[in-house]
């Protein structure tokens, strides 16, 4: 595939732009015209960014598509160079096999890597900014739904990804009934807990309390806010790992030597400035120098308000919402459901997704619930490969 392919789909345009022969990923774009936001709002069009794995098979049914989490893109598996953040469960002899199935992968609507969301240009040429209208799961996975029927898709033989990505697989099968042949959720809950609302509301107002916000309209002017970018990446950073890991990694250790030295030969961590000292100009801790290295590596990629726009579609997200409540909804899902938690998950806590899967079964589902063991919190998901794997081997056997 050479150039740029248009083809016309039932709800939207197809472009196909590139294929890595290499790697067999592609590239493409979807276009949907009039597109109606669950709040009502409707753009004249919105762009989905996607890439694919593998190939279709004659008749439509050997797809998986796989959801991205808050900052995560469509890139999951290798291709163009360079790795997927799943390419240890995604390619060729993997869990997720590339030679067998054809692998979906799409950047969220209200995100800021290819798909339509507030730094977009609207009709009058100018970014959307607050003007973009406010993006549920639900308007994600519509937008995704229609993206596959169009690449020719019958059946999707498994839907999966975690954290935001996990949520969008439990609305999966409840918006796209009969299509979904098996999900599997990934850290994530049926519906966003207390915590994570208050954490995400945290973040959001360090990015709004950054002057250089400019109620959100900082496009073309020359400042961003990225210090409260950067202050939220520090507050999410904190709720994806474990405080053994965090021990285990940094423990009280300083940044440098001359810092050290600097701290003083009986180990006082008390600088004679204190606007140095407490201001925290230069991190002291390697901790605080792994936090700040993270927040300069989220503003080089992410757009503050599209942060703001995802975080509050976490929010939002209870599958019970408009539908009878949880029960209601759990008893609506036909299709064969794995729920995974990790034993240390902060945020997605294990207890919580095991106790929603029995309640699945007790409504007649076809539920199971695995669980990751490991040191690395929420973000096990995107390291506990083997685990993920093995999981997965049972996914498929499932009938």
């Amino acid at each position: 595939m050479s150039g740029t392919v248009q083809s016309w789909a039932p709800g939207g345009t197809l472009h196909w732009q590139d294929r890595d022969e290499a790697s067999g990923c592609a590239r493409g774009m979807f276009t949907l015209s009039d597109f109606r936001f669950e709040c009502g709002a409707v753009l004249p069009s919105v762009h989905i960014y996607f890439e694919t794995w593998g190939t279709l098979a004659p008749d439509g049914c050997n797809a998986v598509v796989v959801c991205h989490a808050l900052t995560g893109d469509a890139h999951v598996a290798s291709g163009y160079g360079r790795d997927g953040w799943w390419s240890g469960l995604v390619g060729p002899g993997k869990a997720i096999d590339t030679r067998r199935w054809f692998v979906i992968a799409s950047n969220v609507l209200g995100g800021c890597t290819g798909s339509s969301g507030p730094a977009s240009l609207a009709p009058d040429g100018q970014p959307y900014a607050l003007r973009f209208p406010p993006v549920t799961i639900r308007d994600m996975v519509r937008a995704q739904v229609a993206l596959v029927q169009a690449l020719g898709v019958r059946t999707v033989a498994l839907v999966t990804g975690g954290s935001l990505g996990g949520m969008q697989v439990w609305e999966w099968p409840l918006l796209a009934p009969g299509l979904v042949q098996r999900a599997a959720v990934i850290a994530a809950h049926a519906a966003f807990p207390p915590l994570g609302i208050g954490y995400n509301e945290a973040m959001r107002l360090a990015i709004m309390a950054d002057a250089d916000w400019q109620g959100g309209n900082y496009y073309g002017t020359g400042r961003a806010p990225r210090a409260g970018l950067a202050a939220a990446r520090a507050i999410g950073m904190l709720t994806y790992r474990t405080d053994l890991l965090f021990d285990e990694r940094f423990g009280r250790r300083l940044v440098t030597a001359e810092v050290a030295q600097a701290a003083g030969a009986a180990g006082w961590e008390v600088q004679p400035d204190p606007a140095e000292w407490l201001s925290g100009r230069e991190p002291l801790y390697e901790v605080e120098a792994y936090l700040r290295h993270h927040g300069e590596k989220l503003n080089a990629r992410f757009d503050a308000n599209s942060y703001l726009y995802l975080t509050r579609a976490m929010d939002v997200h209870d599958i019970g919402r408009g539908r009878g409540g949880l029960e209601s909804a759990l008893a609506k899902l036909a299709c064969d459901v794995t729920v995974i938690g990790i034993d240390t998950d902060y945020l997605y806590a294990a207890r919580d997704l095991r106790r929603t899967a029995a309640l699945a079964r007790e409504c007649g589902v076809r539920c199971r619930y695995r669980e990751i063991v490991s040191k690395y919190g929420h973000d096990a998901f995107l390291i506990e490969f083997d685990q993920l794997s093995r999981i997965l081997a049972d996914v498929w056997a499932a009938r």
